[in-house]
């Protein structure tokens, strides 16, 4: 107020004196101030303009050099813009921290709009429905979702459960199927949340396959022993036909025995807790061992023998579990004698890898496997001959145990196969399992 009054009256003073210079005694009194008044109010327009121009260009970093009351409105406007931007950062900060939460959901998530378009989705919600998030902003996620569940979902409008359609991996994968349910929040809003159940229906397909593969299993040796017991009882046969019958009984006892045994394996490696490094164990024994029981194997199966040969580097241990190991590695060579022709060749043995581990390494001549077949080999109970595998006395269930007992040592199970000119198995650890002896 003290500036502004010593403004007015400078003005005052100098229309006074203007006046006094036209030659306006008389009326210089009433002219003073009111020439002194009208240039304040322009003097003061002007410095109104600036603060509404510095308002309107919103660069509230710098404010007009001003004095007065105008300066004071420019300095308390400034810091109030001040105030605003820093809640307007610390808004958005929390905004992208929770948007960066949600996009790193598993779960997909979709928010829509009174009118059902698409306002923002995650990464995980592109990814099982197969949307772009910048593109697909606005359109209509019933154009974009074309599952006839969907669509009768959302026109029956009761969202209290969740729907089922096929994910965009259904033409690869007939088991890809994605959970949708919306929820709505706001004025008309929807929040569309997606889930990918393909997993879990793989894993319940896989649990009925698995007690359906093992009731057949089981059923058909003891479907065929019932059969020679009745036989037995009811017929009067020579000693030669029983001695046959009985032998024939033995083998399917033989068959069920060798399934119950992998069952057991398979449940006591999932289990069990994983294998330490505290025991060292010689690869060339371990070698050894399996090699020779192929040999036997071979020599009993049929009317000649495969020729098996063993190529391997010398001089590494191996921490692991004995027992488990040599399960692995016997059930790799076991199917190589299975499927390779008399007078063919199997080679086995240890290779070292690059990266410092170590692979027990399986090559047979037998008749191949086919593409489509290699990535559901180690699937329990799988089989690409049906036929071929129980005349040879496999039951289903070896390659699934490999994986296992490489999984539990921190290896993996690698496959290699061409039709009609044999397979390479190969369990490969990890340089942590395998020690160099010193020469």
């Amino acid at each position: 107020m003290i500036t502004r009054f010593f403004e007015l009256a400078a003005l005052g003073l100098g229309g006074w004196a203007l006046a006094r210079l036209l030659g306006l005694v008389d009326g210089a009194t009433i002219i003073g101030p009111l020439v002194g008044i009208g240039c304040w109010v322009i003097w003061d327009g002007v410095r109104a303009t600036k603060v509404t121009t510095w308002l309107q260009s919103r660069r509230y970093n710098q404010p007009p050099k001003l004095y007065g009351v105008w300066g004071d409105v420019v300095e308390r406007s400034r810091k109030a813009f001040r105030r605003l931007q820093r809640r307007a950062q610390d808004r958005q900060r929390r905004l992208e921290e929770f948007l960066s939460a949600i996009q790193a959901s598993p779960n997909g998530v979709i928010l829509l709009d009174e009118l059902g378009r698409i306002e923002w989705s995650n990464q995980a919600a592109s990814d099982h429905l197969g949307l772009d998030p910048r593109r697909d902003v606005r359109q209509y996620i019933r154009n974009l979702v074309r599952s006839p569940a969907f669509a009768a979902y959302v026109a029956k409008g009761d969202f209290s459960e969740s729907v089922l359609i096929e994910g965009p991996n259904a033409a690869l994968d007939a088991l890809s199927e994605i959970s949708m349910q919306m929820h709505a929040y706001g004025d008309g809003r929807h929040l569309l949340l997606s889930n990918d159940v393909t997993a879990l229906k793989r894993a319940e397909s896989m649990r009925r396959d698995f007690v359906a593969n093992v009731s057949h299993e089981i059923r058909t040796p003891l479907t065929v022993i019932r059969g020679f017991v009745e036989t037995l009882q009811s017929l009067q046969l020579s000693e030669v036909e029983q001695r046959h019958y009985l032998e024939l009984m033995g083998q399917q006892a033989a068959r069920m025995d060798s399934l119950v045994v992998d069952l057991l394996t398979l449940s006591r490696l999932e289990g069990s807790p994983l294998p330490t490094v505290g025991e060292w164990l010689e690869a060339d024994q371990l070698c050894t061992q399996v090699v020779s029981d192929a040999r036997a194997l071979s020599a009993v199966m049929g009317e000649g023998e495969q020729n098996i040969l063993v190529e391997t580097v010398s001089g590494y241990r191996i921490a692991g579990l004995r027992s488990e190991l040599l399960s692995a590695m016997g059930n790799l060579l076991s199917n190589a004698v299975r499927y390779t022709p008399v007078g063919g060749d199997i080679r086995a043995g240890w290779r070292s890898l690059p990266d410092g581990g170590i692979a027990f390494v399986v090559q047979d001549t037998g008749g191949g496997i086919a593409p489509e077949h290699l990535p559901r080999l180690t699937e329990r109970f799988y089989r690409v001959d049906r036929s071929r595998s129980r005349e040879t006395g496999g039951t289903g269930l070896g390659l699934a145990i490999v994986k296992h007992v490489a999984q539990r040592h921190g290896g993996e199970l690698r496959i290699e196969s061409t039709l009609g000119k044999g397979s390479e198995f190969a369990i490969h650890l990890p340089a942590r399992r395998v020690k160099k002896i010193p020469a």
